[in-house]
């Protein structure tokens, strides 16, 4: 096995990360100059986005375990079948999904709770993302494979171009630059879309030139169903885990929608964009650690496999302690960022200080759990997600943001329960050593 670093496997997934996160923030700030219901209406679509697909979830979970075992193991040829798999399946589901978006975005909208332009917004971004996600379904498919050969820096680069391909149409589009018509929210949808439609290209190129040859759909006959059980038997978990958290989101948002104020839903997605910048760290060193697990459990070096995890965890909660404590400094300074509205900023201010507790459970769970997936072991905290997210995030949302009447405090104060409470199993399941026992090429 090539060694690898985690270092040098974190930093481009974290700048990838970045960028990815940048393309949702540059949407909704340059839409918040536009319209500040039309910036909100990209976090309501893309709600039903985030349901819809966990499909590539369990396609795009099983195959990084998989193939990266199958590498630590030594078996490549077993990793590239796995990899033609994992292509072939996003595919087919990616179309069947952007078929179901493009001719029934307003209902799925409609069903979330939205209303009036906040209705239309969100129906026109759904109907133009949602009806090419197919694309986002292959970008997916093909950076697990490229990643988990270690060549992280790949798909970081073909980000920045997407990013940058992006933000200038979204600035051409959104606001009606160089005689372009001022298109809001299509504007956006659009430059998602096209930028979307150019990293599946680049991604492609780079992906049967440097890590795979388009041969590996041969092996595919005869049809391997062992490789599909073994898909479903870790996808399944991590998928449910997904759809579990997007489904509690989808209530949370209706409880805004419907019990809060505009001013409060409007604060939650200026918040939630800022706050994504304090976790991104956690993201990108769990996802490295699930790469490097993957490839000590295939080559059976479990005490390695202890060490790496542990030391994840402790440098990304230092890390994210940092940026929040970053956050907080200069909170108001961040939240004029999106708006002039006194009392935004005043309530972003004081959600910013409740964050804090949040992220640190939120960042426990991005790195152990990543590493649980390396090894196999995906069961256990979706049987700890189903618990923690019906009774303690979206049950206390319910009972500290209305009955309670805490509102937005309320949301927050128990995602923050959810996480912490959250956390800790997966520091017990950790020290249990179980996850030894999980892997795939045994």
């Amino acid at each position: 096995m090539k060694k690898m670093k985690l270092f040098n496997l974190a930093w481009p997934i974290f700048v990838e990360t970045l960028l990815f996160m940048l393309l949702g923030f540059v949407d909704v700030f340059v839409l918040s100059r536009y319209d500040d219901l039309a910036a909100s209406s990209v976090n309501t679509a893309n709600q039903a986005v985030s349901i819809a697909t966990i499909v590539f979830t369990v396609i795009s979970t099983a195959s990084a375990v998989m193939i990266s075992q199958y590498l630590g193991a030594g078996k490549k040829e077993n990793a590239s079948r796995i990899g033609a798999l994992s292509i072939t399946f996003h595919l087919i589901f990616g179309v069947l999904i952007s078929a179901v978006f493009l001719f029934f975005n307003r209902p799925i909208i409609s069903f979330i709770g939205a209303e009036g332009n906040l209705l239309d917004f969100s129906s026109d971004y759904l109907s133009i993302v949602g009806g090419f996600i197919f694309l986002q379904a292959l970008l997916s498919s093909m950076s697990v494979i490229i990643r988990n050969h270690g060549m992280t820096k790949v798909s970081m680069y073909v980000t920045v171009g997407m990013n940058i391909m992006n933000t200038a149409l979204d600035v051409v589009l959104v606001l009606g630059l160089f005689g372009f018509p001022r298109m809001g929210v299509k504007g956006v949808a659009i430059a998602t879309t096209l930028s979307r439609f150019f990293g599946v290209c680049v991604l492609g190129f780079v992906l049967f030139t440097r890590v795979e040859k388009l041969s590996i759909f041969r092996l595919l006959k005869p049809f391997p169903t062992g490789d599909v059980k073994n898909m479903l038997k870790i996808g399944v978990p991590s998928a449910l885990e997904t759809f579990l958290y997007n489904i509690s989101q989808v209530v949370i948002t209706s409880i805004v929608l419907n019990c809060l104020t505009e001013t409060e839903l409007i604060t939650r997605t200026y918040v939630q964009n800022i706050s994504m910048f304090f976790y991104i760290f956690a993201v990108s060193i769990g996802q490295a650690s699930q790469i490097l697990v993957g490839h000590l459990i295939g080559a059976k070096r479990y005490e390695d496999v202890d060490k790496q995890a542990k030391k994840s965890h402790r440098i990304a909660i230092a890390i994210t302690l940092a940026a929040c404590l970053a956050g907080v400094a200069f909170r108001g300074s961040l939240l004029t960022v999106f708006t002039d509205d006194k009392a935004v900023v005043a309530l972003g201010a004081n959600i910013i200080l409740i964050n804090v507790v949040l992220e640190m459970g939120r960042t426990t769970n991005l790195v152990v759990i990543a590493c649980l997936r390396g090894t196999g072991d995906v069961l256990y905290p979706t049987l700890c997600a189903i618990f923690s997210m019906i009774f303690i995030s979206t049950l206390g949302s319910y009972i500290f943001a209305v009955v309670l009447d805490m509102g937005i405090y309320g949301l927050w104060v128990a995602n923050a329960l959810d996480e912490c409470f959250w956390g800790v199993l997966m520091i017990i399941r950790w020290r249990n050593g179980k996850w030894r026992t999980k892997s795939i090429t045994e």
